[in-house]
């Protein structure tokens, strides 16, 4: 097909909330270069394709127009503000095309390795088929799993592949799809092809690439890093590329009546509770500092001061969200974290999952990473005269060199 009558649209709206950094993932620099930028550069030399379309959050436009000026992609059309699903960036996408585009490719900003013989195969199959999408055959053993995490069957992965994109169809088909959904507002899509099945439009699927990775998490950064190196020729200088710095936290609150007893972001039942600005959350408290040395950011007293009325009350889990932003503007994420409350009463370990979880979500990682514990000090000390409660916390902090 001739190139002035193909497209592609970029969707990058997203927040990438799952990343735990500052800013959204697709403006993150990998190798000193955003991953949108690195994305865009795959699809700048792919001669069946005429012109980009790039799909930010709207107060996004600006620098991405800008960065795409810095690095000479020519082929970008328009940079535009997108919505708050995807389906709704693609739709955008699809407004603003030329009326002389016939085929178009959707593909995730995020996804910056696909490989140019990927793409075109997409292509050649949707201008024969009329609709295309790339996946990989599934490798592992799947489970369907209850509502209370049991197994209840393993799934035939004969014949089940797993979604990648680009994902192609004739413009008038997608845009078909779309009136669909226009006309049935409830119905959010996770990809194209599931507007595109939603009315009976086939989908040719086209074997993708392992290397096709959506950067979506932390751990993502490091493959990523792997698969540029490799693609520069540069394995050797993947020794020491990933650095790792430790971190210790300790904290203290005293126990007082008339207050709720916080740790972990989680209210557990006592007579007593802690003592603080906050809400006294020790065991958070602890973690925050572990993780603010391991980055060399200094303490919570330094950021968090107790002198400051617009914290008084917060809960600590904010605080915790915050500390993980900025050990991430330091380049680090974490790795993983293991917290020891000291405290006589009450017992506390059928608390613990709950606790991990919302510790995990405020730093962005899964609560496996996180480790609870708790012991006693027999009656000696401040803790075992039930006068208050410690905590201390170690942390593994993970770096991704030239981040």
């Amino acid at each position: 097909m001739n190139p002035s009558k193909v497209a592609v649209i970029i969707p990058a709206a997203g927040s990438g909330s799952r990343m735990g950094l500052p800013s959204p993932k697709q403006f993150f620099e990998l190798e000193g270069v955003p991953i949108l930028i690195h994305t865009l550069q795959v699809f700048q030399q792919v001669e069946s394709i005429g012109l980009i379309i790039v799909v930010v959050p709207c107060e996004n436009c600006t620098w991405v127009e800008e960065q795409v000026q810095k690095y000479d992609l020519s082929k970008v059309f328009k940079v535009i503000a997108g919505g708050k699903h995807r389906q709704d960036s693609v739709l955008a996408g699809l407004e603003v095309l030329p009326l002389e585009i016939e085929l178009v490719l959707v593909h995730d900003g995020v996804r910056p390795f696909v490989p140019v013989s990927v793409i075109e195969n997409c292509l050649k199959e949707a201008e024969k088929n009329g609709a295309a999408m790339v996946a990989v055959p599934v490798k592992d053993t799947l489970k369907a799993v209850s509502r209370d995490n049991v197994i209840e069957q393993t799934i035939d992965r004969s014949g089940v592949w797993q979604a990648q994109t680009p994902q192609a169809a004739k413009v008038s088909l997608l845009k078909k799809a779309f009136a669909d959904v226009i006309k049935h507002k409830d119905f959010i899509a996770t990809d194209e092809a599931a507007l595109l099945e939603r009315v009976n439009i086939p989908v040719k699927v086209v074997e993708g690439s392992e290397k096709n990775i959506k950067i979506t998490r932390p751990e993502d950064l490091i493959l990523a890093k792997a698969i540029l190196m490799e693609s520069q020729g540069d394995i050797n200088s993947m020794k020491g590329a990933c650095q790792y710095s430790s971190g210790y936290g300790y904290d203290a609150h005293r126990l007082v009546e008339g207050r709720p007893l916080v740790l972990g972001g989680v209210t557990v039942p006592h007579e007593k509770g802690l003592l603080g600005h906050s809400d006294a959350d020790v065991l958070t408290h602890a973690l925050c500092d572990a993780m603010l040395g391991g980055a060399g950011a200094g303490d919570i007293g330094q950021h968090f001061p107790d002198t400051d009325e617009k914290f008084k009350g917060i809960s600590s889990l904010r605080i915790l969200e915050s500390v993980s932003d900025l050990v991430a503007q330091k380049g680090y994420v974490l790795h993983n974290a293991d917290i020891t409350v000291v405290a006589q009463k009450p017992k506390l370990v059928e608390y613990f999952k709950a606790m991990q979880k919302n510790l995990a979500a405020a730093c962005g990682v899964d609560p496996a990473s996180i480790n609870l514990k708790a012991t006693t000090t027999e009656g000696l000390g401040f803790e075992g005269r039930e006068e208050g409660m410690s905590a201390h916390a170690v942390v593994m902090l993970k770096r991704i060199s030239q981040f």
